[in-house]
């Protein structure tokens, strides 16, 4: 492994080995292909075998302006975040500081009781069962996006609240555990969050565009952050960046995510023996602050973020030495799936734009069958057949309807994911397989 970290001093370099054509095309026409049809905009980068095939950005980074996204355009990361407080969280067990196994009471005055089961190993793999404060009716709106708090008040949110599960027992997508985690980095180091990633992580790799996205410094290159109305951009609500914290608060550049990705195959920031330990899934596919799944024999090592104005994707193929990165200043552009696309260019699968799909009718009788609330880990999806349209609504989402290619597949429109459902003895529904960004995710219905 140390002998890759000559690997990183040669990140440039490798930059002028491009992509055949027709690799570059297809790279290029999928990116094109949503931007045209999805509002997407932003920047990418397709590597593999330690050379950059392809990289490229797309659309505006400041619309008013009319100023282009660049391949040094600074994004938010949303949840992409987490990966290197997990990082932050194995170098302080390192240096013997923490033990991942010690109980968060040990570092929290004043826990309630409820999480006294809890340690270190629950945040980092989202088995906590300490319910997450961006699940609250009150996080989306105006009045709490703009109030900044500091870590421990944004924990404490969650204290009366009653654990949803028991610490281990299950797995929930929490953001108050990593939020939780980056306090606990503070206390444990002595440095705020912000400056611990930037000298423990950001400056050893030469991170030089990535860093805290607080609102108030000057920061060069920055995207301005939008949704995309379905006719125009718009400008994202406001988000004080004290509250997400460690659970999301980082920005980067896709080149700087790719010294990452490089440096990943080093232990120029943690040893072997806890990248063995953050890459090992624990429940639901999800190790320390990343999903490490199989697709199509493949292990992909990935995780995706969304925040106001902003989504990303982060696709790692450690066996092939492969890497996609999409960072979009549009908080619903669809970065699942121009990854996904992108991937399947790459390892030379089919690409399945959604918007190619053939649709077919369905008698609402057998919509009917599919109707419920199906458990998907990460999320809940709520299916529902309104007037002959199957409508599916994910948990914190927006309700989406749903197309149909065969009586038990369909798609979505809006976004590039399909599902299938399998039925149960009854000839009701018992499961749904959602496939989105090269991924599958099984949920079972829960009523």
């Amino acid at each position: 492994m140390k002998s890759k970290t000559l690997a990183l001093a040669l990140v440039l370099s490798a930059r002028a080995v491009l992509a055949q054509p027709d690799l570059a095309g297809k790279l290029d026409a999928i990116a094109n292909a949503y931007a045209g049809k999805k509002g997407f905009m932003g920047s990418v980068l397709v590597a593999k075998g330690g050379n950059v095939l392809f990289e490229k950005a797309y659309g505006m980074a400041n619309v008013e302006w009319d100023v282009p996204n660049t391949l040094d355009t600074k994004f938010r990361l949303g949840s992409i975040t987490k990966q290197f407080t997990a990082t932050a969280i194995l170098q302080l067990q390192e240096q013997g500081k923490l033990s991942v196994d010690d109980p968060i009471a040990k570092y929290v005055e004043n826990a309630p009781d409820a999480w006294k089961g809890v340690t270190i190993h629950h945040l980092l793999s989202h088995t906590s069962g300490i319910p997450s404060y961006t699940d609250t009716s009150d996080f989306p709106t105006p009045k709490f996006m703009r109030i900044p708090l500091q870590p421990l008040e944004i924990v404490m949110l969650s204290k009366d609240k009653p654990l949803e599960f028991q610490p281990g027992e299950e797995w929930k997508y929490d953001n108050t555990g990593y939020v939780l985690l980056g306090y606990i980095v503070e206390k444990v180091s002595g440095e705020k969050y912000d400056e611990y990633v930037k000298k423990h992580i950001f400056d050893p790799l030469d991170m030089k565009d990535s860093g805290y996205d607080w609102s108030k410094p000057v920061l060069h290159y920055r995207a301005a952050g939008y949704t995309w109305s379905g006719k125009a951009y718009v400008n994202a609500d406001y988000l004080d960046m004290s509250l997400p914290h460690a659970a999301g608060s980082l920005y980067s550049t896709v080149r700087d995510l790719y010294r990452w990705d490089r440096a990943l195959y080093t232990e120029k920031v943690l040893s072997k023996k806890s990248l063995d330990k953050m890459f090992t899934p624990v429940k639901n596919d999800y190790a320390y602050g990343w999903f490490v799944t199989k697709t199509k024999d493949r292990t992909r090592v990935t995780h995706g973020g969304g925040i106001n104005g902003f989504a990303t994707m982060i696709n790692r193929y450690p066996d092939q030495d492969a890497v996609v990165v999409v960072l979009s200043n549009v908080e619903n552009a669809d970065a699942g799936g121009v990854a996904g696309n992108m991937v399947n260019a790459l390892f030379g699968d089919k690409v399945e734009l959604p918007w190619e799909r053939k649709e077919i009718a369905v008698d609402s009788k057998i919509l009917d069958r599919y109707t419920g609330t199906y458990d998907l880990g990460p999320l809940t999806m709520v299916v529902t057949n309104e007037e002959g349209k199957l409508m599916v609504l994910p948990s914190g989402q927006p309700k989406l309807q749903a197309f149909a290619e065969s009586e038990t597949r369909f798609f979505l429109k809006m976004v590039d994911a399909s599902f299938d459902f399998v039925l149960g003895d009854d000839g009701r529904a018992k499961e749904m397989i959602v496939h989105q960004g090269g991924a599958n995710i099984t949920g079972k219905r829960v009523k």
